[in-house]
């Protein structure tokens, strides 16, 4: 299955904490009920009453105790495909959309779920449910073992659509319910701290639960793999987690997210590792890729970064795949990059061209001692965008010059040819106005033999145009004479001025 749309309102992850009486509102397209209420779109915010009036799942059967309580407050949302996921601050976790739930209707098959409010997972109820991902049909949480979350009893769980091994269970088969990933049960030897989900592939980070003296983080994928997105040298799908390899070993991997095709990784030290479709870029094969490297990477490719430190870029705090591109926060959070496919302006570089390496997203005016710090580090980036900067207002001036030019030589050239016209007219009785009207020996030559184009003319001409140039000629001699003439008779006159005035 070669998969080559998008999804553009995929993969919206961000945390937040409100306070404890905001309502949560909502607004987009509601055909699948992704908004959270019953009914139709709705292009304005509209209240979730589902949070306002609902305690900890705890608390569902008693009514009458839930008006006693603190309202739900939700710590952590995410969205994919056609759902919605919500964790709330009782660690129960909330879904709506096109949803794989429980329902009389799926019996004897697997199908989505149309939720238009918010539904508890009841499966987790008990336990905590730390973090959460999802991708087009299928979703995996990280549970806590017990009913508290106690640092490294985290259980993955997956269930929804399974058709290429999406869930990790060891087969393609969908489930309506969550069901433990084996590979990180309550006695792995490896803790799950991050989980990420892309369209039909899923990404978590790991460290040893009893780590020894060098530092040991692993990213797993598993799932589709025809782009070379699960990173595992192959384009084949995995049914059950396996480790990206080729990714050196004893670094700590601070953050993961997966694109469409793509799957991204950063690293505490500033390394950034992307791999999938076109080179890690997530870019579809459609795209106007040039490069000789084009092709998809099947193995992780070291992202390198435009500072003078190298490929590595500086304190990075988190990396966010799109359909088809790639954004990355550091400098603790006062610098964005980004790359990959920048059509509608998303990559937020003023432009909407591609970028295959990180550009520097134009964030809004930074703080006075980050300015200061980024004009002694003297970045690259910074002095490239000062020469180009430079050279545009070059170029704009010598454009400007030369326009000025062109005017002033338009100017001369209308002028030299009304002047030919009308001596063209005078001699051979008709306006230049053609190419024809040229002199052979001008166009041949690059001179004008006047000598020799005026017995061509005079060879070529008939009586009439003979007779008209007699009589113009004559005109012209018979004026030349009577000018001479009176010249002559002025100089006679002033001379015997002169002689009177000297005799007196």
């Amino acid at each position: 299955m070669k998969l080559q749309h998008y999804y553009y309102h995929y993969y919206l992850c961000f945390t937040c904490f409100f306070m404890p009486f905001i309502c949560y509102t909502s607004l987009n397209c509601c055909m699948d009920g992704q908004l959270g209420f019953s009914g139709s779109n709705s292009l304005v915010p509209c209240v979730i009453e589902q949070f306002l009036t609902i305690g900890a799942p705890d608390s569902l059967e008693d009514d009458s105790k839930t008006n006693h309580k603190a309202p739900i407050k939700i710590c952590s949302v995410k969205a994919g495909g056609m759902m919605s996921l919500a964790i709330d601050n009782a660690g129960a976790l909330w879904m709506w959309g096109n949803c794989p739930l429980p329902d009389s209707s799926t019996e004897g098959g697997f199908s989505l779920v149309s939720s238009f409010t918010p539904s508890p997972v009841w499966d987790f109820h008990g336990h905590t449910v730390v973090k959460v991902a999802c991708g087009s049909e299928h979703v995996v949480a990280l549970v806590s073992a017990g009913e508290t979350y106690k640092g490294e009893d985290l259980v993955c769980y997956s269930w929804g659509a399974n058709n290429n091994g999406q869930l990790g269970l060891g087969d393609r088969e969908s489930r309506l319910r969550p069901k433990i990933i084996e590979t990180f049960n309550q006695d792995s030897p490896w803790a799950v701290y991050e989980v990420t989900c892309g369209s039909f592939h899923t990404a978590l980070l790991t460290h040893r639960k009893r780590p020894n003296d060098m530092l040991e983080s692993m990213c797993w994928t598993f799932g589709l793999g025809e782009n070379g997105q699960l990173g595992h040298g192959t384009t084949q799908s995995a049914l059950v987690p396996e480790q990206v390899k080729e990714l050196p070993q004893y670094v700590y991997l601070v953050s993961v997210d997966c694109g469409l095709f793509h799957t991204s990784v950063v690293s505490s030290a500033g390394d950034v590792w992307s791999w999938g479709m076109e080179k890690g870029l997530g870019l579809c094969p459609n795209a106007s890729l040039t490069r000789n490297e084009a092709g998809d990477a099947i193995s992780p490719i070291l992202i390198s970064g435009n500072g003078p430190h190298g490929p590595k870029f500086q304190d990075p705090v988190q990396v966010a795949c799109g359909a088809a591109h790639t954004v990355l926060v550091t400098d603790d959070g006062y610098k964005l990059w980004s790359w990959g496919r920048g059509r509608s302006g998303v990559l937020g570089t003023g432009k909407t061209i591609d970028f295959f390496a990180p550009a520097i997203v134009l964030w809004p005016p930074l703080t006075e001692e980050f300015k200061q710090d980024e004009l002694n580090t003297g970045g690259l980036d910074d002095e490239i965008k000062t020469k180009d900067l430079e050279g545009a207002e070059e170029r704009d001036e010598k454009l400007s010059s030369a326009m000025e030019e062109m005017k002033l030589l338009q100017s001369k050239l209308s002028v030299m040819e009304r002047y030919a016209s009308i001596l063209h007219g005078s001699i051979f009785g008709k306006p230049f106005a053609a190419e024809q009207d040229i002199p052979i020996s001008l166009k041949d030559m690059g001179f004008f033999d006047i000598t020799k184009e005026w017995e061509n003319m005079l060879e070529s001409a008939d009586r009439s145009k003979l007779v008209r140039l007699e009589r113009f000629y004559r005109n012209m001699l018979a004026g030349v004479k009577d000018k001479l003439m009176k010249r002559r008779i002025q100089e006679i006159v002033n001379e015997c001025l002169h002689s009177s005035t000297i005799g007196k």
